[in-house]
């Protein structure tokens, strides 16, 4: 078993920066693939960026690509994704996700295990 605890989240202004964190603890991080999502009031969950288990490979929505980083720290069992210049549009809830794999991909049922999220308000 896998737990996901997400942490960062908070209320900032448009071009402000925030960094989540995503604490793994269970069976050994580095053979887990990261995923963060996100989900808006009234809308679908959608993924935000993805991190392989060793950190080599990473992907990014479209919508984030340029302004948010996703990292991982194997020896802190961590995953962040570092947001710079937020907008308004970023409000959600963010959650990371694990699976057992190489690279999890942006497909959300590619994913085993979820946290109970983190909100992220960005006010114009």
């Amino acid at each position: 078993q896998v737990q996901l605890v997400e942490s960062g989240g908070g209320l900032v202004q448009a071009g402000a920066s925030l960094r989540l964190s995503c604490a793994v603890s269970g069976r050994a991080f580095s053979a887990y693939s990261i995923g963060w999502f996100r989900q808006a009031p009234g809308k679908e969950r959608e993924f935000v960026a993805a991190i392989s288990w060793s950190g080599s490979s990473t992907g990014y929505a479209d919508s984030v690509k340029g302004r948010f980083t996703i990292s991982r720290d194997n020896n802190k069992n961590t995953v962040y994704l570092q947001m710079n210049s937020l907008k308004p549009e970023d409000t959600a809830v963010y959650y990371c996700a694990a699976r057992s794999a190489y690279y999890g991909g942006s497909d959300f049922s590619n994913y085993n295990y979820w946290g109970q999220g983190t909100q992220v308000t960005v006010s114009s």
